[in-house]
């Protein structure tokens, strides 16, 4: 026993011993200003969302979501199952108990043998026959464990911690991704409900004009012709109200999907033209990227993970050291003769390793290598896509804020344009083709300063998004502040 404890020493002074490379975080330019915006501390992605949204109805939508979204309670069950594994990874460090117990019972029983007098066998009792009955009870406690001399389940460890770590910041995607489609998704349904306003509008304007030219064609001051113009102008207004109304819908259903729920109603806040926008948008410092994005933390696990097995895949080609101790009762007795429990003790020491397979356990290695290769590179990935869908959102909030700046002074020069044809054609001094015109140059400029509104709002989401904004699953229980909420509509 004093022989085994030393040895089992001696191993724990080598346990410190880790087979494979530790891990190291590579190398990556970030820049040190973005190409459209100036480096800043402050960055928009340091707001709570909520300070972000302020639109009351979105801001329940979007918690509705966090709460009831299949694809965040599948994010959460996969969180679970990795902290799950990773304890059970933890055991292999403890030695492991096991125990056994054991009962039988034989009996034998022998009968008189017949012995031949003479011609005939002649039976006699008592001799040869009788019986005889053996019991056997046995506990035995073994306990064993595994010297993790190469660290091969230590390394198995870190790579578990990472793939939980990664699980985490899948789930943090998740929210993000869930987040801002709600916030897109609601902005787009506002957009809609501004251009079916607008379209609305627009065909009870025309509706007005075919009456006025119906009652001009029976006075004879215009010709058929006009009125038909007008009429086909009503008619393609109507037309494009009810294509409007068919996406306001889908647009409902879309959002339900995201809501993890069946379609009804989606209840509207703020118009439109009420959203709050923010004043600035700071992008903040490039390098905040990469402690901020979740699908860049997410890449950077993989890679952990992926360091981390190739010093279990160096350390199974090593030999296994394990020690074992066992205690044991027994009791036999036979219906003769007693003995009474014996006490059992065992201690051994196992050294074990592969010779015919040690080619394949050399592959191993190799393979191992080549999936922390593939996941430095994902993570390089991750990095480049990250500056990229930053840059393409600084640009689109940018353009759509100019953009709509001046569409708005377009739609102003043009309803001044359609006020004067209009009394002109009234007036007698302007033909149809004049109001025609001016009517249809409205409508559409004020369709498309809709759609530009919408873009903004969206590029700004998108922005939030790219610079891993402030939304987490954490957030799902912090309260909105009432003030914030208050300045939503209903």
């Amino acid at each position: 026993m004093r022989r085994l404890f030393m040895t089992a020493l001696a191993a724990l002074m080598l346990a410190g011993c880790k087979m494979g490379p530790n891990y190291a975080r590579p190398e990556t330019a970030t820049g040190e200003s973005w190409k459209l915006s100036p480096a800043t501390s402050e960055s928009i992605a340091n707001l709570p969302w909520w300070e972000l949204l302020k639109d009351s109805a979105l801001q329940q939508l979007i918690r509705t979501a966090l709460q009831q979204n299949q694809d965040m309670r599948v994010a959460a069950a996969a969180v679970r199952e990795f902290h799950a594994q990773l304890i059970i990874s933890r055991f292999d460090l403890a030695p492991s108990l096991e125990y056994s117990g054991m009962g039988a019972i034989f009996h034998t029983q022998t009968h008189a043998v017949p012995i031949p007098v003479g011609t005939a066998p002649v039976l006699i009792p008592g001799i040869g026959g009788g019986s005889s009955t053996l019991s056997n009870e046995s506990g035995l406690g073994m306990l064993k464990w595994e010297v993790d001399l190469w660290g091969r389940i230590r390394r198995s460890i870190e790579a578990a911690q990472a793939q939980l770590l990664s699980q985490s910041e899948n789930q943090r995607t998740v929210v993000l991704e869930l987040v801002s489609s709600v916030a897109q998704a609601y902005f787009d349904l506002r957009q809609l409900d501004l251009q079916v306003e607008v379209t609305q509008r627009t065909l009870t304007t025309w509706k007005e004009t075919v009456r006025i030219s119906q009652v001009k064609l029976e006075q004879g001051v215009i010709s058929k012709l006009d009125l038909d113009r007008f009429e086909a102008e009503r008619a393609n207004t109507a037309a494009q109200l009810a294509d409007l109304e068919r996406q306001v819908v889908q647009k409902e259903n879309q959002l339900n999907l995201l809501l993890g729920r069946q379609p009804a109603a989606i209840a509207r806040g703020l118009p439109l033209t009420e959203q709050p926008m923010p004043p600035t948008v700071p992008a903040g410092l490039p390098s905040d990227l990469l402690g901020r994005r979740p699908d860049i933390l997410q890449a950077e696990q993989e890679l952990v993970a992926a360091t981390a097995n190739i010093g279990v895949a160096q350390a199974q080609r090593l030999p296994i050291l394990s020690l074992t101790g066992a205690l044991g009762v027994a009791s036999t007795q036979l219906s003769s003769i007693a003995i009474g429990p014996t006490l059992t003790q065992a201690a051994l020491g196992s050294l074990s390793g592969s010779l015919l397979n040690a080619t394949a356990l050399g592959f191993q290695v190799k393979v191992a290598k080549a999936k922390a290769e593939q996941a430095a590179v994902q993570y390089e990935k991750a990095i480049m896509t990250a500056f990229k869908e930053v840059e393409d959102a600084l640009i689109a909030v940018q353009k759509t804020r100019e953009q709509r700046e001046a569409q708005e002074q377009q739609v102003a020069s043009l309803r001044s344009a359609f006020t004067l044809a209009e009394l002109r054609y009234q007036g007698g001094r302007a033909s149809y083709l004049d109001l025609l015109t001016a009517q249809r140059d409205l409508f559409n400029a004020e369709l498309a300063l809709a759609r530009t509104r919408g873009a903004q709002l969206v590029s700004v989401v998108q922005l939030y998004k790219a610079l891993g904004g402030g939304w987490s699953p954490e957030s799902l229980n912090q309260a909105v502040p009432a003030a914030v909420v208050g300045k939503g509509g209903e």
